[in-house]
Order: structure tokens, then C-alpha cells, then sequence
């Protein structure tokens, strides 16, 4: 039997200044990635076809921006048609420190089945908006998939088995893309595989960019959760009923 075939896939919106480093990055691990543009400015979009341009990257550019999850979506899609059973997707803002994906990509040999996820360990350049984040969002997933089964669900480094992840049913497209797709591949019975990465925030000056809004992207990641345990909820009550009825 062979092993899995591994791509990089990076989604990207206006990162002009990381991508080309995260991607040279990936590519001491992994030969093949994918770099979907998020319909970026014309600075970044000018960065993505710099990649392509000089064989560094198979670049798929979204004519409008669809988020996050929008374009990860559109890689597996990528992917997919080009024969990769897997995808270690990582952000391409810089902030995750890709030695750690020798480890990553051995757990997806020897876990197919599995969906590998980063855990994050923090410097001192993490923002406490984002602690705070992940916080609200560590009790949600407990409650959603049983307590430490998943350390981290917003991280943005981890190794997909692309067909478990497309037929998730994940109807999030921006942030909350992240941590829904967690939620309902581990409720589907995905195993998980938790590994830590570290973590350090880029400043302005070094290209460091953050498209997570706070207000915003807390209320619909608390809409998201409220989605899923609502149908969590309901799929318990018939249950209960009709296992009554029987």
C-alpha cells in the first residue's frame, strides 16, 4: 500500500510581504503547494503570481474574496483534482513555525484517517484579544466534542484528509471556518491528532498582517457554535423520541 500524498495548501489575502517566505518555508518539506489567492489587492495578487511565475507554488486566484474558509475549501477542491489525499494547510502570514512539519506529515502517514491539529505555544507577541478567542472558543468545542479531545480549533496549521474534510458539510466560509470544520469532522468520528506548533505574531513592520476581527469574529463564532449545538440538541430529542416510539 502506498501513504498518503501530501500537498501544502496556503490560502492567502493581502499578504505581499509573508507569502513568498511561508511558502520557501513549506517547501523545505513539502515539493507541491498550492497557494490560493483570496482575491487579493494588487500587491498581493502581483506576490501570488510572482510564485507561480518562478515555479514555487501552483497559484488558484478567487476573482472576489470569499474568506478563509472559502478558499481552503477551494483548495481541497485543488487538490483533489491533482491527486493529493491530504493537504497540510498552514496560514500565510508567517506566524507558525514550520519545523514542525516533518512531525505533522509522519502523524498523516501513520494516521490517514486522522485530521492532524497544531496546537499553538505562545511568545509574548500573542494579542489578548486572540487568548480571549480562543478561550470562548476551547469551552464551546469542549461541550461540542468532549473535553481535551481538541486543544486548539483556530489555529491554522494542520493536516487535512481532504475527502473527510469536503464531506463535513462545514457551511462556515470565513473564520469560522476553522473551528466548525473541527467540530464536525471530529463529530463525524475523524480521529484527532493534536501537535504542538509555536506560535509568534508578526509586527506592521515585518509584514505581519491580521484579518481576525474581534467584534465580528466573535459573534460569529459564538453563531456558529449556537448552530451546531442547536442541531446537536435537536438530533438528541428525536432521538430520544423515536427510540421511544420503537
Amino acid at each position: 500500500m502506498t501513504g498518503p500524498r501530501v500537498c501544502a495548501l496556503i490560502p492567502t489575502y493581502d499578504n505581499p510581504r509573508t507569502v513568498r517566505d511561508v511558502v520557501l518555508a513549506v517547501r523545505r518539506h513539502l515539493p507541491d503547494v498550492i497557494v490560493v489567492d483570496d482575491g487579493s489587492g494588487p500587491e498581493g495578487r502581483a506576490a501570488c503570481e510572482a510564485l507561480a511565475r518562478d515555479g514555487l507554488a501552483a497559484v488558484h486566484r478567487l476573482a472576489k474574496n470569499s474568506g478563509k474558509g472559502g478558499a481552503v475549501k477551494a483548495g481541497f477542491d485543488v487538490a483533489a483534482e491533482r491527486g493529493f489525499t491530504h493537504a497540510f494547510q498552514v496560514d500565510a502570514d508567517g506566524q507558525h513555525d514550520l519545523a514542525c512539519m516533518p512531525a505533522f506529515v509522519a502523524a498523516a502517514a501513520d494516521r490517514p484517517d486522522a485530521l492532524i491539529l497544531g496546537f499553538p505555544v505562545y511568545d509574548a507577541t500573542a494579542p489578548k484579544t486572540r487568548m480571549t478567542a480562543r478561550r470562548v472558543t476551547k469551552f464551546w468545542v469542549d461541550l461540542e466534542v468532549g473535553r481535551d479531545r481538541v486543544h486548539d480549533a483556530m489555529i491554522g496549521c494542520r493536516v487535512y484528509p481532504i475527502e473527510a474534510a469536503r464531506r463535513s458539510g462545514t457551511r462556515g466560509n470565513r473564520m469560522d471556518f476553522d473551528v466548525e470544520v473541527v467540530v464536525r469532522m471530529a463529530r463525524s468520528g475523524v480521529p484527532i491528532v493534536n501537535l504542538p506548533v509555536n506560535v509568534r505574531y508578526l509586527t506592521a513592520e515585518e509584514g505581519g498582517v491580521s484579518h481576525f476581527h474581534p467584534v465580528r469574529d466573535i459573534v460569529r463564532l459564538s453563531w456558529m457554535h449556537s448552530r451546531v449545538c442547536t442541531g446537536i440538541s435537536m438530533r438528541w430529542v428525536f432521538g430520544r423520541l423515536l427510540g421511544g416510539a420503537r
